[in-house]
């Protein structure tokens, strides 16, 4: 079989480059490069993407080893028939490793056409380090590294107010656009940059907060063979996804003039207000794949279609969409349409979506997506919602790293790893909770200021111990 590459496509010609895009895992390149091919084949867009890997280790070999191209496979069920469309995305023009190529990332501001930048740095993603310095090639933080590519621009085009960027961060957390704005303005102070270019950063680059909404469970390893059948050259870097796509964008005329998403019929909203998609979409979608993550793989799940189809996951997971629906100010009607819609994209058979994959940076999600839906339910009802608070229970047990003597998945920060392995280090569960939901860097807050939560996570985790998963939550929900 054929090597996939351009010469044996005939995809040889390069499209200019129009947008970087920070991010170069499974959920960009099946969401965000897909819509701008949408643009390109119908509209006429023209647009080529730079990717740029964020972190030292990803990759840009793989990607660049085959010139760009990959296949996306977007399966789901329309009107009880299973589908399967098969699109070879081809608008990706390179690659590049700033910690071992720095120069060519630093060239990427020179591009007389670029105009947007997009990304998804995972919620962690977007912060602000003050230790990055703008001599670091490239700096550690995404909004540092995009501070200095910024900046490159604006000097090199000598602060021309046309060469200004569309800045469209996909990050799940809320008002992605303003703190990715907030930070680069930190680092215009930090690194004492001109007025110049601070001004040019504000008024002449556009931020536009945004909700994506997809799932995309990536390279279908178990069922590997049977795609790569249905192909005619190897391809090493399929992307798996779902039909359903919304992308909610803030903006005006001027970005509908710039994304003409109105003239295909991709579900793209340029909109004045995200929040009411973004609060239902991150809420239940979000919130209950983050929430069932820890306590269907202590149950012994490897998968979410397994998680939701199975007796008592399923019914857990149900409980889970039902108290966090009752914190949503929304018509409860399409509260439980989104729900129904929900519950068959996770049942979705052609979607094999690893628990595991999803476990990454648990922490950070579940202080975006899942604490607020717990902290609210215990200020409205002044009481604490029964499922939420064992998933928060399952999710400190996970971290603990080790279950029934057998590895977990746990993936985060080393920060966070190690302050997890400190914490159960302390043995007494009372000491393991306090030392967990007394770190405001996990949470925001104190979680130990909430009336009661702490006993109830020691309840949750001693009934883990001693009974198991699902015998610990019958006896913990009595």
């Amino acid at each position: 079989m054929k090597k996939l590459n351009r010469i044996n496509t005939g995809f040889e010609t390069l499209l200019p480059i129009k947008v970087v895009q920070f991010g170069e895992g499974n959920f960009l390149r099946a969401f965000v490069d897909y819509a701008f091919q949408r643009l390109n084949k119908e509209v006429g867009l023209n647009a080529g993407i730079a990717m740029v890997q964020p972190l030292k280790e990803g990759m840009v070999n793989m990607i660049n080893d085959q010139d760009g191209l990959y296949t996306l496979f977007m399966n789901g069920i329309k009107k009880g028939e299973k589908i399967q469309d098969i699109e070879l995305i081809t608008n990706i023009v390179k690659a590049i490793n700033p910690y071992t190529d720095f120069a060519d990332f630093l060239a990427l501001a020179k591009e007389e056409e670029l105009q947007f930048i997009v990304s998804n740095t995972t919620e962690a993603g977007i912060e602000f380090v003050e230790s990055d310095t703008p001599d670091s090639q490239p700096p550690g933080s995404f909004p540092a590294k995009l501070t200095v590519l910024l900046h490159e621009r604006f000097k090199h085009f000598n602060g021309d107010k046309g060469k200004g960027l569309t800045i469209i961060p996909c990050e799940l957390i809320d008002y992605n656009s303003e703190t990715l704005k907030k930070c680069i303005l930190q680092y215009c102070d930090l690194w004492r940059l001109s007025d110049s270019f601070k001004i040019w950063v504000s008024d002449f680059c556009t931020y536009h907060s945004t909700l994506v909404d997809r799932i995309v469970p990536g390279y279908p390893r178990a069922e590997i063979e049977d795609y790569n059948n249905k192909l005619d050259y190897q391809d090493n870097l399929i992307v798996a996804a779902e039909p359903f796509f919304l992308w909610a964008i803030e903006g005006g005329d001027d970005l509908k003039e710039k994304l003409p998403f109105h003239k295909t019929d991709l579900n793209v909203k340029i909109v004045d207000d995200i929040r009411p998609f973004k609060m239902i979409k991150v809420r239940i979608l979000n919130g209950a794949h983050t929430a069932m993550v820890p306590c269907s793989i202590l149950f012994g799940n490897k998968l979410v279609m397994e998680t939701v189809n199975g007796d008592f996951t399923g019914k857990f997971v149900n409980n889970i969409i039902s108290e966090i629906s009752e914190t949503l100010d929304m018509d409860k009607n399409e509260i439980q349409a989104y729900t129904e819609e929900v519950m068959d994209r996770f049942k979705n058979p052609f979607i094999k979506h690893a628990l595991a994959d999803i476990a990454l940076n648990s922490i950070s999600k579940f202080k975006v997506r899942v604490l607020p839906s717990l902290l609210q339910f215990y200020k409205a009802k002044d009481k604490l919602p029964t499922n939420l608070t064992f998933s928060l229970a399952c999710l400190i047990q996970f971290y603990k790293g080790t279950w029934n003597s057998e590895a977990l998945p746990v993936k985060d920060t080393p920060e966070i790893v190690e302050a997890f392995k400190e914490a159960w280090k302390l043995g007494d569960l009372n000491l393991v909770v306090t030392k967990v939901l007394s770190n405001v860097e996990f949470w925001g807050e104190d979680l130990t200021k909430i009336n009661g939560l702490s006993e109830a996570v020691v309840l949750a985790l001693n009934e883990i111990n001693s009974n198991g998963i699902e015998n610990g939550y019958v006896n913990f929900s009595k």
